[in-house]
């Protein structure tokens, strides 16, 4: 599956640095606005103990991680709905990506300028989502236009769509994000076909400095965002993206070492890779063998045809049923032999709906 979740921000919030230590891509990053015009994309593993431990007990001839899409997209502006800076490509880009990950600088450093003159995250944050809003209002007008004709004469498709884009209209002339709605199934269809920005999740990303990442919630800065995203129920996580870029260039003993002497159990990239693969509702399953022990993701609420069709489009055209036992149930059995023994492996048809951590060999016939 391929989902994206752009990375998002005010010039020199650090970014680019962040999308750097993710991906070790080398993207530009330079003490300017604009340095990154073309999106850069890069893809990187996800984090998950439970493939090592997996891996140790099939003994594979090889282990692959799932891996998720990250894309670092320039700096907005203030004014970029309109145009300003390089607005209307910004916006375009994050039309594209499934997620928004907002970078909100919170460390303060005289010899990084910062575009408004001063570090206020909550201004930053708002500034960011004004333009989103403003861009969202102006899709929702226009297609109101149309609309509204078809509506008064009583279509039926149409006046469930006026209603839709009446609600999201309200709530945007709020300042209020279309995700902050609620919507039935039929709605959200279309929602979705609006491709508002307003409604991807927002995931805030706190970067602070070196020194202050042991003790972030003595970051006053931090506060304020955790304020804010509270208010509209967004998840926050704090990162030093310096740090990030330092322990990208070490190897896997290395970078233990060094985030033991910092007093830290988890790096900030794999709490972001983590955060955004829940933020759009991703799960994980495995499929394992001598050949290969692999990990899977996708869609939270897939049932098991769609879920085979991940791997190739034939075990969902010729599914028949998904052998499959739990990630614990066969950790604490031991083998997938012991785990029949012990009737914890069980025979799913097309309906079985896939939890994270299923453990699964697909039958299928074409």
């Amino acid at each position: 599956m391929s989902l994206t979740a752009g990375i998002v921000g005010l010039p020199n919030v650090g970014k680019s640095t962040l999308f750097n230590a993710i991906t070790q891509a080398g993207a530009e990053s330079a003490n300017y606005p604009f340095c990154t015009i073309d999106p850069n994309v890069g893809i990187v593993e996800v984090p998950d103990d439970r493939l090592n431990k997996l891996t140790e007990l099939v003994q594979p001839k090889k282990t692959v991680p799932t891996a998720f899409e990250f894309t670092d997209i320039a700096g907005i502006v203030k004014g970029a709905s309109k145009g300003e800076g390089l607005g209307n490509q910004f916006l375009s880009h994050i039309r594209q990506v499934d997620a928004i990950c907002q970078v909100v600088r919170c460390f303060d450093d005289e010899n990084i300028t910062h575009v408004s003159g001063k570090i206020d995250p909550v201004d930053d944050i708002e500034i960011i989502n004004l333009e989103l809003i403003l861009a969202d209002l102006e899709t929702v007008n226009k297609r109101l236009q149309r609309v509204e004709k078809l509506a008064r004469q009583k279509d039926k498709d149409a006046v469930q769509e006026h209603q839709v884009l009446v609600m999201i209209k309200e709530a945007l002339e709020e300042e209020k994000p279309a995700r902050s709605l609620s919507f039935h199934d039929e709605q959200q269809k279309i929602v979705r076909g609006l491709h508002l920005l307003t409604a991807k999740p927002m995931l805030y990303v706190a970067n602070v400095g070196e020194d202050e990442l042991v003790d972030s919630d003595a970051n006053q800065h931090v506060k304020t965002v955790k304020e804010y995203a509270s208010k509209e129920g967004s998840e926050v996580i704090v990162i030093s993206a310096k740090i990030e870029e330092e322990i990208s260039e070490l190897d896997q003993e290395e970078k233990e070492m060094f985030l033991e002497e910092l007093g830290i159990s988890e790096s900030g990239l794999d709490q972001l890779i983590k955060a955004s693969y829940s933020l759009l509702g991703l799960g994980t399953y495995f499929t394992a063998g001598v050949q290969e022990v692999r990990a899977w993701t996708f869609k939270k609420g897939m049932k098991a045809p769609q879920a085979a069709g991940i791997i190739h489009t034939d075990f969902e055209r010729g599914f028949i049923r998904a052998e499959t036992v739990s990630y614990d149930d066969l950790l604490t059995a031991g083998s997938m032999a012991q785990a029949r023994d012990n009737g914890r492996v069980r025979l799913e048809g097309k309906d079985y709906i896939v939890q994270d951590g299923d453990v699964i060999h697909f039958r299928f016939n074409v």
